[in-house]
């Protein structure tokens, strides 16, 4: 993660890694069209690991029976959402990580969405880690433009206005998403696609709306 701004206002910049692995689950279960708004589908998508990554096999505990098409949706979707809602602010994130195999006691009280981690677990974290791999070096290679995407833009409003900018805070997650975008998750969290971050024009054009809005 890397920070910019003043005493008076802060950009965060991250690629979570329990983010990553809530969405890499999310489709691996294929529950598609969850949360308001619908975050889109990975790219690329999550490719199943014929040899696990962990050592451990990938399959559902034998005390609990596979939940078939159809059953126990409801119940795995909502847990999945209350996860995810957990997962992507930055104030409420656990400081590490709540996906603690071989049992994943984080998640005794939801078990559906246990059972989808535990079936699924190798195949999302082989995804995650090249992924989170990824951004971290992209990150550190171009630090200097993403930073000035942020202050620039800050700066421009500052001089627009002639006065300093008043506190505010945004904490930006850049995941890989087949769609090019942001979704505003919550007061201060916004997701954003990996394309649209790397694109510095389109990312100061998304950008500079929103600090008119904030400043």
């Amino acid at each position: 993660m890397f920070v910019e701004g003043t005493l008076r206002w802060q950009v965060t910049e991250d690629c979570p890694w329990d983010l990553l692995m809530a969405l890499a689950l999310r489709d691996l279960g294929h529950l598609d069209g969850i949360g308001d708004p619908v975050i889109p589908r990975l790219s690329p998508a999550v490719a199943p690991v014929l040899h696990p990554a962990t050592g451990a096999l990938p399959v559902l505990p034998a005390r609990r029976p596979a939940v078939h098409p159809g059953q126990g949706r409801g119940s795995l979707e909502e847990q999945w959402l209350a996860w995810f809602e957990f997962t992507v602010d930055r104030e409420r994130r656990a400081a590490g990580s709540l996906l603690q195999p071989p049992h994943f006691t984080a998640f005794d009280r939801a078990i559906e969405l246990q059972d989808l981690i535990l079936e699924h677990f190798d195949e999302a974290l082989l995804w995650a880690t090249e992924r989170h791999d990824e951004y971290a070096r992209a990150s550190i290679e171009t630090h200097a433009r993403r930073a000035a995407d942020i202050v620039d833009v800050v700066r421009d409003r500052e001089h627009e206005l002639r006065r300093q900018a008043g506190y505010f805070r945004l904490d930006l997650a850049v995941l890989p998403l087949e769609e090019s975008g942001a979704w505003i998750v919550g007061p201060h969290s916004v997701i954003l696609s990996t394309s649209l971050r790397d694109d510095s024009r389109a990312f100061r054009s998304w950008f500079a709306p929103v600090v008119a809005a904030l400043v």
